[in-house]
């Protein structure tokens, strides 16, 4: 096993229950969640901010790499897909640090240009037992060329034997990226997002998608032991979209049929 390309980053944040509430409000569930609750899955994304000046932070609204994050030398930066293992239960209430560390680095030339590859790795612990490790892969790309043609999206599945709608404005957008300390401007600053990055509206998180997906699962499957996920088309904010289940294998659908994440739970 290769050595992680970066020394430990370790923070510790007292899981507010009314952080944990206010996601909920924004899902549009009932605030019922309190101290000594379990976590709901991925609602750690709402805690260890790391808050930095507007000085250090890209045009993109992201801190500036070079950190825990190396600099690959490209602008874009998108989160690709994750893994969750769940060992145990995090308790609201209680404080628990998070241990990350740059496990992977690497680039390479792919259709449309240059990608850089990144693979970070999470640890969350209260005292010393250790609740969940994540795996957050990010991709990184060149800006668009404005004169190439989009390559087509992978078509969903059409099979699911659960469907769900969902729906997304631009204000839950900027909600999520307050809840979560996310200043990536795609998600709130349309000229940006249209002009800068090349899309066609608010881009809808990856991991807004992939938490709903991870609640359908618990509600459909019980308490989920692992959860992998992979963002394979953006969806805006002006687009609803269908979340899809057949067991154990998930997708979200977009309104064109297009397939914008795959999951296992």
């Amino acid at each position: 096993m290769q050595d992680d390309l970066s020394p430990p980053v370790r923070q510790s944040d007292v899981l507010d229950p009314a952080r944990a509430q206010a996601m909920q409000m924004a899902l549009g569930q009932a605030a019922t969640l309190q101290a000594g609750d379990a976590l709901p899955p991925f609602f750690h994304q709402l805690y260890f901010w790391s808050p930095v000046p507007a000085s250090e932070l890209g045009r993109d609204g992201h801190p500036k790499v070079g950190g825990l994050i190396p600099d690959m030398g490209l602008p874009r930066r998108m989160w690709a897909g994750g893994r969750l293992r769940f060992e145990q239960p995090l308790r609201l209430g209680a404080e628990a640090t998070r241990v990350s560390v740059c496990e992977a680095a690497t680039r390479k030339d792919g259709r449309t240009g240059p990608l850089a590859f990144v693979t970070l790795r999470h640890e969350l612990w209260q005292g010393d037992v250790l609740c969940l490790t994540e795996w957050q892969d990010l991709v990184y790309r060149s800006d668009p060329d404005p004169n190439a043609p989009h390559p087509a999206p992978p078509v969903a599945a059409t099979d699911e034997d659960k469907a769900e709608a969902v729906h997304f404005d631009a204000t839950l957008l900027f909600r999520y990226s307050a809840l979560t300390f996310n200043g990536h401007r795609i998600h709130y600053d349309q000229p940006y997002a249209r002009e800068v990055e090349g899309y066609d509206g608010l881009v809808v998180h990856g991991p807004l998608l992939a938490q709903h997906l991870m609640l359908m699962a618990q509600r459909s499957l019980g308490p989920l032991t692992e959860f992998t996920f992979r963002a394979t088309a953006p969806l805006m904010h002006h687009e609803a979209a269908t979340l899809c289940r057949k067991g154990r294998d998930m997708w979200v659908r977009g309104p064109d049929g297009r397939q914008c994440m795959v999951a296992r739970a």
